[in-house]
């Protein structure tokens, strides 16, 4: 008897298995007609302009934007032979690390403060978003007229309250300019941010809190050993955004050092530009666009490997 339950057991699975994989079909087909407007918006915005950029990084393309054929690896060995590349990519590191890890630090005190209850807290919550909803290339003007040497409002304030002798062109040298550009880059980068970590900590009940405090835990305990660990997913949805965002950001530093001459304040995403403006080199800027794209894929596939944001969920 149990050795004939058996053989019907094993004779089962591969029909149970058939009915399980008729099922799922179905259900995929039927779901089908649902999906289809977003398939063909992935599509046609996502998937195929990657295709097509992928393809013209392998093509020979002129100036004119004339298609001679394939190039195989020559427009990747025409970009690795430019002299001020490892300049652009050391800017481009320095760029994304310092915008990300400054906003990210400043959003943490900032959103600590809107979490609690003060008199006209909506005004204030309303006034930090603003840099974020406002144009960035209108904000980026603003401070390129307001760090004008001749009438910026900034330079004058720095003079007259006496942190400096004279007005000074900030965007006049590679070395000042960017900076300031990543200094507008984590003024504009930090009311979202912030908002992301507001939300995160209002997600954590205040029993776990008062029972950190009953146990004898003070606040900064409390805050690092129970508040820190549940924001983890929080900070990893506001640390990817910002680090996709921050890398592919050109109005800011186009805005900002568009006018200095040379490479120095440059980083990939400036470079593409400058190699279809300038140059005209549609394949060449291709490849480094896809270069950009696979930075993009390694960092956010380390950091989630290394930060597991949903470990404590």
């Amino acid at each position: 008897m149990t050795q004939s339950a058996g053989l019907r057991t094993v004779a089962q699975t591969p029909t149970r298995r058939r009915k399980r994989v008729d099922v799922s079909r179905e259900s995929t087909l039927r779901a089908l007609p649902w999906l289809a407007p977003s398939l063909i918006l992935i599509f046609g915005v996502v998937i195929y302009p990657a295709g097509y950029m992928v393809y013209s990084s392998f093509r020979d393309i002129t100036r004119f934007g004339t298609d001679q054929g394939w190039a195989g690896w020559e427009n990747y060995t025409r970009l690795f032979e430019l002299d001020h590349l490892p300049k652009v990519f050391l800017n481009t590191a320095i760029w994304v690390v310092a915008v990300v890890l400054l906003s990210v630090v400043i959003s943490l005190a900032l959103a600590q403060f809107l979490n609690k209850n003060f008199p006209g807290r909506k005004v204030v919550r309303l006034a930090v978003i603003v840099p974020w909803a406002a144009s960035v290339v209108m904000t980026s003007t603003i401070f390129v007229y307001g760090l004008d040497p001749f009438y910026g409002i900034i330079n004058q304030f720095l003079v007259d309250a006496g942190l400096m002798d004279q007005p000074y062109g900030f965007l006049k040298n590679a070395t000042s300019g960017f900076l300031m550009s990543a200094a507008v880059a984590i003024f504009v980068s930090v009311p979202f941010t912030t908002f992301v970590i507001l939300a995160g900590l209002q997600t954590v009940p205040g029993e776990v809190l008062e029972a950190a405090s009953i146990d004898g835990a003070t606040k900064q305990q409390a805050y690092w050993r129970v508040v820190f660990p549940m924001l983890r997913p929080a900070l990893a949805v506001a640390s990817l955004i910002n680090v996709i965002n921050v890398f592919n950001s050109l109005p800011i530093l186009r805005t900002m050092t568009g006018a200095i001459p040379g490479y120095d304040a440059d980083t990939t995403t400036t470079l593409t530009f400058k190699i279809i403006q300038s140059d005209r080199q549609i394949d060449t800027a291709s490849a480094l666009s896809v270069i950009n794209f696979l930075v993009v894929l390694v960092v956010i596939a380390v950091y989630m490997r290394v930060v597991r944001p949903m470990k404590e969920v």
